[in-house]
């Protein structure tokens, strides 16, 4: 979100922290006074009081700047970052000349490497000339489901106005040409006004199980603390949130009437965070700065009762919050080395100002190599086995995807096992791929195996794998069929 006012671009200064695209830098915030975890029962423990050390190697220390709008963006920060088609995306806040209203735009750049400098981002969304987000678009959150890319934004419709900062969603066939709503799908809940006038930002998305969860700040909900810190997470298995809405409450997540629902849990003391849920450690991780510590990774089991692990710190610069790098999903990437034990985190973030903003966006990183994952149902998400009947099944969710050709398990699961985990008999079959399935392709959208009518996505390697015919069709044919399940995030097909 835009930083503090600027002659020609930015958004206002709203209070102590936050700006009305961003938040404060270098600010510890006073803790929460409400609920800290959801509480299951009378007798349960605190929750860090069993956290497990993780242990890391390999830290990537920056090697200079990763990507930037070029000489003419006054500032980058606030990025989100994939692998996604076998190359790495980037989408941040920034603002380049004679693009559509002045005032922050959203950037994009991908390269095939994290190792080296991307090229200079190009603008694809800016504000709108009207309505919510008719001056800033900025605090990009973006993930790939079933083809289709969602981008989770901080919108505001002009400088100066207290509270003016809302979340929007904007969808593509492509990460480039975005389409958005007219409407913001969250807005401040209005629990409770604070000096920090800032409203409701900083989205981050991902999906898990079926749910879009959506993790953002609202320096008007609850459980904020005194300068407006917090992050709320509502989730859906509607990407838009306009249906069966639920939140994250002390009692756990509960159907709410809508997104403005009341804000009376938080999960991170934090402004401008970043989340992703990790498979092989069956927990979420959410990103944030800590003075004196840098980019600090915090671990939270799927309900929200317990930190199972220790935090992870991630110590150098940094200017505003930092963007994970993810899945297309929003889960962690796995390690192409050994994706059971080694959970990779890097991280993008602000490390300087020239004046006009937080930028120069470099990249951190380290490895854990401790996670005990592909041993139980719960931490093989994307990973295959042997079943009963000689062929391949593949945990997906809380069910199982069987696949005739092991060869094209190799293409589509972050790891094939010489023996089943225990439990695999508990999960239904929802799809079978056997060899020769037909496949869709479009000329802006992914290959997707057909199966019982639906499209199932996946790389083009497990088609040709799998020996499958390809229909080519149009983007709109191939986004009108029904979908079942997005099969090419787990190795970033």
């Amino acid at each position: 979100m835009p930083r503090p006012i600027r002659a020609t671009f930015g958004c206002l200064t709203l209070a102590v922290v936050l700006t009305a695209c961003g938040s404060a830098e270098g600010i510890t915030t006073p803790s929460t006074t409400g609920p800290t975890a959801v509480q299951k029962r009378a007798d349960q423990p605190p929750a860090d009081a069993a956290e497990a050390p993780l242990r890391t190697d390999r830290p990537r220390p920056p090697a200079g700047t990763l990507v930037s709008g070029g000489p003419e963006a006054p500032y980058n920060y606030a990025p989100t970052a994939m692998f996604d088609g076998g190359r790495y995306r980037i989408w941040w806040c920034s603002q380049l000349p004679d693009v559509g209203v002045p005032g922050d735009d959203v950037l994009t750049s991908s390269a095939d490497s994290l190792t080296t400098a991307f090229p200079w981002g190009t603008a694809v969304l800016h504000g709108s000339g009207t309505g919510f987000d008719g001056e800033h678009t900025c605090d990009p959150s973006v993930i790939k489901i079933n083809g289709v890319y969602y981008m989770y934004y901080t919108g505001a419709a002009s400088d100066g106005d207290d509270l003016v900062n809302s979340i929007g969603l904007a969808v593509s066939g492509d990460g480039v040409h975005w389409q958005r709503r007219p409407d913001p799908i969250v807005s401040p809940s209005m629990d409770k006004l604070r000096p920090n006038k800032y409203g409701v930002g900083q989205p981050s998305v991902l999906h898990l199980d079926g749910w879009f969860y959506l993790m953002f700040t609202d320096t008007t909900g609850l459980a904020a603390n005194t300068a407006g810190a917090a992050q709320f997470v509502l989730r859906s298995p509607d990407p838009t949130f306009a249906a069966s809405v639920q939140a994250l409450t002390p009692n756990g997540f509960r159907d709410v009437p809508g997104t403005k629902a009341q804000r009376s849990l938080s999960v991170a003391n934090a402004f401008s965070a970043d989340w992703m849920w990790v498979d092989a450690l069956n927990a979420f991780a959410i990103a944030h700065e800590v003075d004196g510590k840098g980019t600090v990774i915090s671990f939270w089991d799927k309900d929200f009762t317990t930190h199972p692990y220790q935090d992870v710190a991630l110590g150098g610069a940094w200017k505003e919050g930092p963007g994970l790098v993810r899945r297309a999903d929003g889960h962690a990437p796995a390690s192409a080395e050994d994706p059971c034990g080694r959970v990779p985190l890097d991280v993008v973030r602000a490390t300087g100002d020239a004046g006009h903003g937080p930028t120069d966006l470099r990249l951190f990183g380290i490895d854990i190599t401790n996670a005990d994952g592909c041993k139980t149902l719960a931490t093989a998400e994307g990973v295959a086995m042997p079943s009963p009947d000689r062929m391949i099944v593949m945990v997906f969710g809380d069910r199982l995807v069987k696949i005739e050709r092991r060869s094209v398990s190799a293409q589509i699961a972050v790891k094939v096992l010489d023996k089943p985990v225990p439990g695999l008999d508990s999960l239904p079959v929802v799809a079978l791929i056997k060899a020769g399935t037909p496949a869709v392709h479009a000329p802006n959208r992914p290959y997707a195996f057909l199966l019982d009518g639906k499209l199932w996505p996946v790389g083009a390697d497990a088609v040709q794998a799998n020996s499958s015919p390809v229909t080519e069709t149009t983007d709109e044919d191939w986004d009108a069929r029904p979908k079942g399940g997005d099969l090419s995030a787990f190795r970033g097909n």
